[in-house]
């Protein structure tokens, strides 16, 4: 272990994409290069506490080994640098390299994991503090889209405290005007397509209303694209490279959760079948945007490509997409011939490079 750098590795957390982060971690800590790197498995529980996992990563996924663990926790005093085990009145210090912080949606993938990680002074993996916050917040990332210049769906914005019985009408008549049927209907600060869906009409938009503010204050109504789904994954800090363009090929009537991790008949394909221009101009946008918003390390950029006009319309980012089997993001650069494993040294070295920047 002398000369290896210890990584610690985030997962769990207590967003609804828990399940998803623990898929992603033991893709992670099964790729990543062992005689290069020791990894420290941190998983934190849906109620918020902090265990250290020491077991084949194919089993994180199981929660038997939860009540063996020992609790940890990652502490903001720089002086302790890195991690805290504790066994009963025993402290153990664990020294933190660098932290890979492969959770997401809330609590981790928006901004607060990483301010924990700069107080503590511990390296890490992607994008920083205020990147992170406004890439989860969908509402924020279209003002910057905006003042980019990046094309977008029409979308309006309202809150929850905005809804009640009495006026919910009024809100989905405000809504029709601004954005249109069909429209969809989104949390803010959640991925996965978590608590998404399409309304067709006012009563599918009204239970969509509803839905969406039980994971969100914030909720998002965008115009409904007819169009191809589209990925561009980045890397880097200064030097920001684009993989090729992918495509999704949904089951259902759009990428709901379901569609993405329960159906077997989604498909991605790697590379999408478009014109070479616009492939361009995709990757051109996605470095864009992510430059806009001061990222660094690793996004996914999702775009749809407009039937009838054939135009480039930007959806969102992702600061911490999905390394499970069937993710986009690992896949895409895999088609370039960067294997995981190469994929999670160069961002560890990213993480470091960007530390020392």
């Amino acid at each position: 272990m002398v000369n290896k750098k210890v990584v610690g590795v985030l997962f769990g957390g207590q967003s609804s994409e828990h399940d998803i982060s623990k898929i992603s971690a033991s893709t992670v800590i099964s790729a990543i290069d062992k005689e290069k790197y020791f990894v420290v498995p941190i998983y934190i529980a849906p109620d918020g506490r902090w265990l250290l996992y020491d077991g084949l990563p194919d089993n994180i996924t199981s929660g038997q080994w939860e009540k063996y663990a020992a609790n940890a926790i990652i502490s903001p005093d720089p002086q302790h640098g890195g991690l805290l085990r504790i066994v009963g009145d025993k402290i153990k210090k664990i020294q933190l390299d660098v932290v890979f912080p492969v959770l997401h949606g809330l609590g981790g993938e928006d901004g607060t994991v990483q301010g924990l990680l700069e107080l503590a002074g511990i390296p890490y993996v992607g994008c920083g503090v205020l990147t992170s916050a406004v890439s989860m917040n969908k509402a924020f990332t279209k003002i910057v889209a905006e003042k980019t210049g990046l094309k977008q769906a029409k979308y309006t914005v309202v809150y929850r405290n905005e809804i009640n019985e009495k006026n919910i009408k009024k809100v989905c008549a405000k809504i029709e005007k601004a954005v249109g049927f069909p429209c969809f209907v989104k949390p803010a600060n959640a991925g996965s397509s978590v608590g998404i869906t399409k309304a067709h009409d006012a009563e599918e938009l009204k239970e969509g209303i509803k839905l969406a503010s039980e994971h969100d204050r914030t909720i998002i109504i965008e115009e409904n694209i007819n169009g191809r789904e589209l990925e561009c994954a980045v890397l880097g800090n200064d030097d920001v490279k684009a993989s090729v363009v992918g495509e999704i090929l949904p089951a259902a009537d759009f990428y709901d959760f379901d569609a993405k991790y329960m159906s077997q008949e989604s498909q991605t394909v790697v590379p999408a079948d478009i014109d070479e221009k616009i492939s361009d101009e995709i990757r051109k946008k996605a470095i864009k945007i992510f430059k806009a918003l001061d990222g660094c390390g690793l996004a996914r950029v999702d775009f749809f490509l407009e039937n009838e006009t054939n135009r480039v319309i930007f959806n969102e980012i992702n600061t911490m997409p999905g390394f499970t089997a069937i993710s986009m993001y690992p896949m895409l650069w895999e088609y370039l011939g960067k294997e995981k494993d190469e994929l999670i040294d160069e961002l560890i070295e990213l993480a470091l490079k960007r530390n020392d920047r």
